[in-house]
């Protein structure tokens, strides 16, 4: 079951919206939203995960109808990876389709505890991601963003990565800048 699938079709059907992102940053790749969305430009997929991991899919040349947006990073990519596939890549892409309505598939499971895979990535990251795409919600979709919780499977990563998205979702915390 894809819930934030359901959740953007929705918001889409009954929302009075014409453009709606995905974004999602979970360690593995998420085939099913993408597979769902790659045919509707009313919708924009953005993911960066680690590659080769499950389930093998995500490479840059998925493109969709060029609405899908993949950053595979190998493993052990660490924050500074990280930060250039958003900052250059992703958010630019997120920041011309101009979304009306901004999902968050928030996984934490590229954190370095995280025992399932290798990315090798801090609190601070995603914070740091957060406070991007807030800025970009707040020029093109008066601030609307829903956050859903994907993965996450060291529990003391999960809780401080968790903080730290929902305070800087709450602008609670100041997050050092790139």
């Amino acid at each position: 079951f894809n819930h934030l699938a359901v959740a953007a079709a929705h918001a889409l059907d009954h929302g009075h919206l014409a453009r709606v992102a995905i974004v999602d940053f979970d360690v593995h790749h998420g085939n099913g939203t993408q597979a769902i969305f790659e045919h509707d430009p009313r919708v924009l997929y953005l993911s960066s995960h680690q590659s080769p991991l499950y389930p093998d899919t995500g490479y840059v040349d998925e493109r969709g109808d060029g609405n899908i947006f993949n950053a595979p990073l190998p493993p052990n990519s660490g924050s500074d990876r990280f930060r250039a596939a958003w900052r250059d890549r992703l958010l630019p892409a997120l920041d011309d389709f101009r979304p009306q309505l901004l999902f968050i598939s928030a996984g934490f499971d590229a954190h370095w505890r995280d025992p399932l895979a290798q990315l090798q990535l801090q609190a601070d990251d995603y914070a740091w991601v957060t406070q991007e795409l807030i800025a970009i919600a707040d020029r093109h979709a008066q601030g609307r963003i829903v956050s859903l919780l994907e993965g996450g499977y060291d529990l003391q990563a999960l809780a401080e990565c968790s903080v730290a998205h929902v305070a800087a979702l709450s602008g609670l915390v100041p997050v050092a800048a790139a």
